[in-house]
Parts: structure tokens; C-alpha cells; sequence
């Protein structure tokens, strides 16, 4: 009987490519692999997986209760299962998975998929952000064992805690491209549509752009994006697709022209971050527009696969978009690097390091 591992997010797992990966990796190698998030009345049914899956049902969904709720249930369900390892993503689960791991005496592993106290929507809020502190000051030095998507952000809890966490990046699967042909020319936008992503001005931007965008998922923000397209009277040429499978996410990215995935200056996590859609965009071939952030430098330099820009000017967004609109030797060579770039960055290297460092953890 393989080791057995429990991964615990605040989602409803369906969306959650990157666990997805992650579990399905490791059930393959031979681990007993469950992930728990919650039951939402909204969720969908879940797909049948290579690992377990478990979703917790709560009375409240959102704000202080909903987490005080999750993780006094989380820690419940967790402890009367066995297992050999537990893994927090996120702060949102991280203190249940310490004081069970401190009960049953196993190894804890944190994967933090961002910086969680770096969120605008938590710096923007001195209470929130003075309460999700004093949890990361008291747990993650406790956790020496983990890793995250970036390196900014291991160099970041290192300087912080002092510890040393591994980079896995949130990469894809590498499969082949089905060359669809698009009906007609569209910007995408895909990834959750929160706070500090830029809207506020990629919407306005979009009244001097022919060219319609398309937005999928959802997110704290959806309601004020909403009041955006109104305000600007652009209804006719953004539409909003909500949640989508990823088999149907990876057919629309692969019709698109440009993808865009702009981020505000204002927090860490924004300015450190890696987020899956700048590989989503390289793996479907898709030339790109996002931010000149460390991260997204690092690798553009090595493979030019993006136009970055320095900051969140509306003149400097519609014109950028534009350009790569109407330039189309530098649309052609930004999709060719993506298809060299996608050999290198894909799930089927990244999944190495993952696995080596739980290997790791058992190795006698």
C-alpha cells in the first residue's frame, strides 16, 4: 500500500487544475492521494480521478464565518482518517493541517499557490490583513517542508521565515494543439476575475480596440467588471462565459488571437507571482500581453513569447492591444516562440521536481 496524502483547498475542486495535476502525478506513482474542498449549492458534479476526492459542506460561504466554519469541519474530517502526510494550500487551510499533523505525528507540507498576506483584497483591509499575518507568522515556520509557484515568492517566505520551500510552477500538461480555426479575431481573458486585475482599465481600453474579448471564470470582482461594461457601453463587445470546464477552456484559448492577463502594481502576491494562465496562453499557442513583473521577465527574456508593459495606462493598453492586432510579423513570431517554449514549460518536467521532493519526505 502506497503512502497516504490528504490536500486540503477552500474550493470546490472542479476548477482546480493545478491540484489536478498535482494529485493525479502523484496517485500515479503509487500514493493514496485524497483532496478535500467544499460543497457549494452551485457545484457541479465531480469528475472521476485517479485520486479521492471530498467535498465539505458548510452553512456560510463567504467572510470570517465561512473560515472559521471550513477549518473547524476540515479539521474534524481530517481527524479520524488515516494518513501518512497532510498538505495546506494556502493559508485558508493551513492551521487545521498543523495541529493535525502535531496529532498524529506526520509530516505537514505547505503549497502556497500564492502569497496569500500580498493579495490586494487582503492588503486593501487592515483588519483582514493584520489577521492573515499573525496566522502566517505562527504557521509557516512550522512548515519546513513546502513549495510554491515562483521563485520570488520562495525567496520571499525565506527572507520572512527562513525557510527553504521548492518552485513548482503552475504548468501544463503538454498535448498536442488542435489548430482550430477561429470564426473571427477575439482577445481572451481567462483566470479568476478578482480584484487587482487590471479591469478598471483593460474595460475602457476596450472602446478604442476593434476587437471583441472574451472573459471566462469568475470572481470576487464580477460584479463591479459587470458595472464596467455597462458604464462603457461595451456590452456588444466583451462577453462574459463564466466557469468553464478546462477541456473547454483549452478549445477557446487555442481560437484566440491575443490573451491578456494584466495585474495592478499594489500588493506582493501581484508583483511576485506566476499565475497558470501566462503558460495556459504559451501552451495554446496564443501570443500574449501581461505585466513586466520579475517573473514574467525572467521568462520572456529566455523565450519571447509576451509584450509586457510597465504599468496600468489606459492609452498604453489600447495601443499595445493594437499593435499586436495590426503588427502581424511580431504576432507570428510571438506564436512560434510559444510552441518552442511549451516544450520546455509543460507538467511533464515540472512534475519531476514534485515528485522528487515527496520521495523525499519517505526516503529512509
Amino acid at each position: 500500500m502506497g503512502k497516504r496524502f490528504f490536500f486540503t483547498v477552500t474550493n470546490d475542486l472542479v476548477y482546480d487544475q493545478r491540484m489536478h495535476r498535482i494529485c493525479t502525478s502523484l496517485a500515479e506513482l503509487g500514493y493514496e492521494v485524497t483532496l478535500v474542498g467544499r460543497k457549494l449549492s452551485s457545484s457541479s458534479a465531480l469528475e472521476q480521478k485517479k485520486f479521492r476526492q471530498k467535498r465539505v459542506r458548510c452553512w456560510f460561504n463567504k467572510g470570517k464565518r465561512f473560515y472559521a466554519e471550513y477549518n473547524i469541519r476540515l479539521f474534524f474530517f481530517l481527524l479520524f482518517k488515516k494518513m501518512d502526510a497532510v498538505c495546506a494550500i494556502d493559508l485558508d487551510t493551513i492551521l487545521p493541517c498543523l495541529y493535525i499533523s502535531r496529532l498524529k505525528r506526520i509530516p505537514r507540507i505547505y503549497d502556497a499557490h500564492e502569497l496569500f498576506t500580498g493579495l490586494k483584497e487582503v492588503v486593501s483591509r487592515p483588519g483582514v490583513h493584520k489577521t492573515w499575518m499573525r496566522i502566517e507568522r505562527k504557521a509557516v515556520p512550522k512548515y519546513r517542508l513546502g513549495y510554491t509557484v515562483s521563485e520570488s515568492i520562495a525567496d520571499e517566505f525565506r527572507k520572512r521565515y527562513g525557510v527553504n520551500y521548492h518552485t513548482v510552477r503552475n504548468l501544463q500538461v503538454l498535448n498536442e494543439l488542435n489548430n482550430i480555426e477561429p470564426v473571427e479575431k477575439f482577445i481572451l481573458y481567462q483566470g479568476a476575475v478578482n480584484e487587482a486585475r487590471g479591469f478598471e482599465f483593460l474595460i475602457p481600453a476596450m472602446k478604442q480596440v476593434n476587437c471583441k474579448l472574451v472573459i471566462c471564470r469568475d470572481g470576487n470582482f464580477m460584479q463591479q467588471l459587470k458595472q464596467l461594461i455597462s458604464e462603457n457601453k461595451l456590452e456588444n463587445k466583451i462577453e462574459l462565459k463564466g466557469m468553464l470546464t478546462p477541456g473547454t477552456l483549452r478549445q477557446i484559448s487555442q481560437q484566440a488571437y491575443i490573451g491578456i492577463a494584466l495585474a495592478e502594481n499594489n500588493g506582493l502576491n501581484q508583483y511576485l507571482a506566476l499565475p497558470n494562465k501566462f503558460f495556459d496562453y504559451i501552451h495554446a499557442g496564443l501570443p500574449q500581453i501581461t505585466m513586466n513583473f520579475p517573473e514574467y521577465r525572467k521568462i520572456n527574456e529566455q523565450y519571447e513569447v509576451a509584450v509586457l508593459i510597465d504599468d496600468l495606462n489606459l492609452q498604453r493598453i489600447t495601443d499595445t492591444i493594437n499593435n499586436l492586432l495590426e503588427d502581424a510579423v511580431l504576432h507570428k513570431r510571438l506564436k512560434d516562440n510559444c510552441l518552442l517554449a511549451r516544450e520546455k514549460f509543460n507538467w511533464q518536467q515540472g512534475e519531476k521536481k514534485l515528485l522528487a521532493f515527496y520521495q523525499s519526505i519517505f526516503a529512509t
